[in-house]
């Protein structure tokens, strides 16, 4: 993972990216007690295009041209699988904002915070992150109120008690 890391890093220095941040599966993973999971989630922030469309077409082209290629909704990035999300809406843009830096071996990285981790669990509302959300909460060690102003900032919080309620 860590070479993957770097190429991250190197698309960000490049300016194909403007930020990116590790979420998802692996993201909780800096939080939590490791389990599967396929992927890499990495969050970016995409530049900005004449037509203000959000395109993931630069990092595919500047990646394949390195010699990645394609596995379903992934590339493969040094043997890594990585799944390229961009922040599409404004909790997703906050939680990049906030993200932690962080090592991972001998480089730098992000990571989403535990409570954009949450919030996005909550928010997406699958099946799978309403079985993660519970052991997340128990397992992560979350700021309360940081969380709570994250849930209400973008109208969670009803959501959030009904899921907390039923672990």
């Amino acid at each position: 993972m860590e070479a993957t890391l770097k190429i991250l890093n190197e698309l960000e220095s490049e300016g194909v990216i403007s930020r990116y941040a590790i979420g998802g599966a692996v993201g909780a993973i800096f939080y939590m007690e490791p389990f599967l999971t396929y992927d890499l989630d990495v969050f970016v922030l995409l530049p900005q295009t004449t037509g203000g469309l959000l395109t993931l077409g630069p990092i595919y082209e500047v990646l394949k041209k390195r010699g990645c290629k394609e596995e379903g909704e992934c590339l493969l990035i040094e043997g890594m699988p990585v799944q390229f999300l961009p922040a599409y809406n404004p909790l997703l843009e906050e939680a990049l904002t906030e993200a932690r830096e962080t090592h991972y071996a001998e480089t730098v990285t992000r990571v989403l915070r535990p409570e954009h981790l949450a919030a996005i669990m909550v928010q997406t509302g699958r099946d799978k992150d309403r079985q993660r959300f519970s052991t997340f909460l128990k397992e992560a060690e979350l700021q309360e109120e940081y969380l709570y102003g994250v849930l209400q900032r973008h109208q969670l919080t009803e959501k959030f008690n009904t899921w907390k309620s039923t672990i």
